[in-house]
């Protein structure tokens, strides 16, 4: 087997002799490329990130940032990564790089002080420079500075999306100057390499056996080969975007004997829109399904911009969010609320699981040994009345205190149908049966809805912790569905 490496800013990298419990982030600085930082360890502050070339959506190649210090280096295998180092463009001999375009606007217009948090900006404001379907927005009436005239608070006049930067945090030179920076940005030249290299195929996944010591981490070419390998080691733990076992690893000290990538399984990446289900593959990333159905699932497209920040989204799949059991999970509540199933696989075949039936206790579930997650599947038609509302000390990137999904069917001014999916108020995510058979049927009017609050109070068993009391846990499941109401009533017949 070929010895596992990595192209980084051009130039292919053994990985060895890191463990395959290496990070990117440490695998990078001990070669000598030390823009890439450590913030926090656990995806919270973007100074660790780094671009991969990923399949394109609208391009062959897009080029996406990730969180280095979360990513096995060893899951990397094959592929191309480009850092703050690589950016820059190699000039005449005996003359310096030149500054890449985010790098030029970030300097001249004051956007890095201590500089710590800066080659993350770097990266992040990269790849949404790159961005194939980014377009700039009509000149302002009257003219002015496009670096100072955003199209909205959060999009520039260049297209610019500062979502883009929503996993980076910057604790001195503050925040004006970097949205100037990412604001004042122009297209990529035709020259540019990088702008170049979206024209080209992203690398292929490979086979990987990357082992050091005690320790290795797999990938399989197949599903079925995968299984297999899990039905031969139970004990492996199975990782797509590793944004949660990175945390556990860097936060923990976890480390497992055996570690088996699933995130370039074609089998797992797939995704169907039929006449009659919404099939989603469980290792297609978060960013990835948003782009791809475009708001043809309304529920979703309400989750995806409070989940978590852009880079976690780069790597997040729906299988690693589910296959957790995480009770604070956003994914579930939502999931829950479009009555999907999940299709669990392992060497015997497959099997199709509601999803409402999945949950067993904390973070447990009905999955076997030696069996994964393919496919999220989502029941057509859906419900035209939805919402997503995540209770957090944070509007972005934090972790929610109660998280409320709701699907209604209201026609005549009647509650047909009533999904509602809940998390952070018991061991598992949960449907709130008892308020869907309080609307069901029901006029859809204040009184209906304030009885249906009042049940949806004393749903789950709420708990007392650091990020909310269980007081106010219960206040707010039902002060959603009366938000709800009141966003609604003026579009839906009473």
């Amino acid at each position: 087997m070929v010895a596992a490496r990595i192209t980084v800013n051009g130039k292919e990298t053994p990985i060895a002799p890191a463990s395959p419990h290496t990070t990117v982030l440490d695998f990078l600085r001990e070669r000598g490329l030390t823009g890439t930082k450590e913030g926090c360890a656990e995806g919270e502050c973007g100074a660790c990130s780094v671009l991969v070339a990923r399949a394109g959506v609208d391009k062959p190649t897009d080029w996406v940032a990730v969180n280095a210090c979360l990513v096995p280096a060893a899951s990397l295998d094959g592929q191309e990564i480009v850092t703050s180092e690589g950016l820059a463009t190699a000039g005449e001999p005996g003359t310096p790089p030149a500054l890449h375009p985010v790098q030029e606007e970030m300097a001249v217009r004051g956007g890095s002080q201590c500089g710590y948090c800066t080659p993350g900006f770097v990266c992040s404001m990269a790849a949404e420079y790159y961005r194939p379907d980014r377009c700039a927005h009509a000149e302002p009436a009257g003219g002015g500075d496009a670096g100072h005239a955003p199209a909205d608070a959060e999009h520039g006049p260049n297209g610019f999306d500062l979502h883009a930067l929503s996993g980076n945090l910057c604790r001195c030179t503050g925040y004006r100057p970097i949205r100037d920076a990412a604001f004042a940005v122009g297209t990529p030249a035709a020259e540019d390499p990088l702008a170049q290299r979206r024209e080209q195929p992203a690398p292929a996944p490979v086979a990987t056996e990357y082992a050091q010591g005690d320790a290795v981490l797999l990938r399989k070419n197949t599903l079925a080969e995968t299984v297999q390998l899990l039905r031969e080691r139970p004990d492996a733990v199975v990782v797509a975007g590793s944004t949660d076992w990175g945390v556990e690893v860097n936060i923990r000290s976890r480390r497992a004997d055996c570690v088996v990538a699933v995130d370039r399984l074609p089998e797992l990446r797939e995704l169907h829109v039929g006449s009659d289900t919404v099939e989603i593959g469980a290792a297609l990333t978060l960013s990835e399904i948003e782009r791809r159905l475009d708001g043809a699932v309304p529920l979703l497209a309400e989750l995806f911009p409070q989940f978590a920040s852009r880079l976690i989204r780069n790597g997040a799949t729906l299988g690693g969010n589910l296959g957790t059991g995480s009770p604070i999970g956003d994914s579930p509540p939502v999931l829950l609320a479009l009555d999907a199933s999940l299709v669990l696989a392992d060497a015997d075949g497959e099997r199709e699981v509601p999803l409402a039936d999945y949950f067993t206790g904390y973070r447990q579930s009905v999955r076997r040994p030696g069996e994964l997650i393919r496919a999220v599947r989502i029941p057509l038609p859906l419900s035209p009345l939805v919402g997503f509302h995540k209770i957090a000390k944070r509007r972005f990137d934090d972790i929610s205190s109660v998280a409320v999904a709701f699907a209604l069917d209201v026609a005549d001014g009647v509650v047909r149908t009533a999904r509602i999916g809940l998390g952070g108020v018991a061991a598992t995510p949960v449907r709130a049966r008892a308020v869907e058979a309080a609307l069901e049927g029901e006029p859809w009017t204040a009184a209906t809805v304030e009885a249906a609050a009042e049940i949806l109070r004393a749903q789950g068993t709420p708990m007392n912790d650091h990020r909310a009391s269980a007081d106010y846990r219960s206040a707010m499941l039902g002060q959603s569905l009366l938000k709800l109401y009141a966003q609604t009533t003026e579009a839906v017949p009473s």
